[in-house]
């Protein structure tokens, strides 16, 4: 015996072979083996709030949830995260036909695509993109259509969407655009003026929308969240993606949802049913009590995590990153250059053995990996504490 196939193919299927471990992974690793501040993947050092974790643990005692449930989600989930929609976004959602709970949102975009694509559809994409966005597109046999996010042209400002760029991208096999608001990893929130375009583009030319707004709890300064779904012609063709991890903190937890308009809801489930088939039974409960929390929880969860920006926006400016001030997330995207650098992949890999913390390059995220070769995004979701240490340490790089 010698563990060999009789076949010389490669036992990876050929759509994921572009694909290794992720990026977060790794980084993830580099920073537990070297004793590093990890400021790389984007999960809080602290839990969510004590009473939504009392009503986890309450659930489980309670034995609700602790076999499979219902396979759309547990009704007072399904019920709370239609009343999210209508009391913040004045979104009508049925409950019972356009809502679905999956296993985070990484299960929400997969079934999504899987769902509703065929092979060789070609579905848009913000460069750069979160990475289970081109997995995703690959395991549905679509290709993936970049349209680059680029800096803006004055010093601190973000990234923007060129819309003639978008416009362009369009031909006659794109089926989808993938969009996501606020924007991981460069932090921008699309404005009412490029969402209403997209919106209008999406209608012109009959595309369907998968809009990931999983952030949608963290904008800062003067942005605003606005859900596509709310636009012009949107609601019968968008799928939007929500998920209680980055709003709660709870990232392990793996709740996540879809809502819809029917067919897209019943089409969705169809591919989700075979992935995970359900998930998180005892955390749809606290999920759904957490929903219902008042607005100061959410007002003062945004003030913390903007103060959080700020700090470690000015360490990163104070060790000599050109930093792009985020609208949205928990993620600021740096410049390297200042520093005499070019190559994030080669400078995040050193980092923790030059500074102490890790980082995860923005190249990763790209199919152009030269435009997003300068760039770096470093995670504030972490105690203040902490953040004042890596930037400590990463004024290193510059005495």
């Amino acid at each position: 015996m010698t563990g060999m196939t009789s076949s010389a193919r490669p036992l990876l299927n050929r759509r994921l072979a572009e694909f290794g471990t992720t990026i977060f992974a790794e980084m993830s690793a580099l920073a537990v083996r070297t004793g590093s501040i990890n400021l790389g993947q984007g999960f809080p050092d602290t839990d969510g709030p004590e009473e939504v974790r009392e009503a986890a643990v309450r659930a489980l005692r309670d034995g609700r949830g602790n076999q499979y449930p219902p396979g759309p989600g547990v009704p007072e989930l399904r019920t709370a995260i239609a009343a999210h929609q209508e009391r913040r976004y004045g979104l009508s959602f049925d409950p019972d036909t356009e809502v679905l709970v999956t296993a985070g949102a990484t299960e929400a975009i997969a079934a999504s695509l899987l769902a509703l694509m065929e092979p060789g559809d070609e579905v848009i994409a913000f460069e750069p993109y979160y990475d289970s966005y081109a997995a995703s597109i690959a395991m549905a046999g679509g290709t993936r259509v970049p349209v680059t996010l680029r800096p803006h042209s004055e010093g601190g400002a973000g990234f923007r969407l060129d819309l003639d760029e978008l416009r362009a991208a369009v031909t006659d096999r794109t089926r989808l655009l993938l969009i996501n608001t606020p924007h991981n990893p460069t932090g921008t929130v699309l404005t009412r003026e490029e969402l209403t375009a997209i919106a209008e583009l999406a209608v012109e030319r009959d595309l369907l929308v998968v809009t990931d707004e999983v952030y949608e709890h963290l904008v800062f300064d003067e942005a605003e969240h606005l859900p596509l779904a709310a636009f012009p012609g949107m609601r019968e063709r968008t799928v939007t993606i929500g998920s209680a991890g980055k709003t709660f903190s709870f990232t392990g937890w793996k709740v996540g949802w879809v809502t819809a308009a029917p067919g897209l809801v019943t089409a969705v489930r169809s591919a989700k049913q075979f992935l995970t088939y359900v998930a998180s039974g005892p955390f749809q409960y606290a999920v759904a009590e957490a929903l219902a929390l008042p607005d100061s929880y959410f007002d003062a969860f945004r003030a913390d995590m903007l103060a959080k920006r700020d700090l470690l926006s000015a360490g990163l400016a104070d060790a000599g990153f050109r930093v792009f001030r985020p609208a949205g997330t928990y993620f600021v995207t740096t410049d390297i250059r200042p520093l005499g650098e070019k190559d994030g992949l080669s400078f995040c890999r050193a980092l923790p053995e030059r500074a102490g913390v890790v980082a995860v390059p923005n190249a990763v995220f790209y199919d152009d990996r030269e435009a997003g070769a300068p760039f770096v995004r470093f995670a504030f979701c972490k105690r203040e504490d902490v953040l004042t240490e890596a930037a400590g340490r990463l004024r290193r790089l510059t005495s």
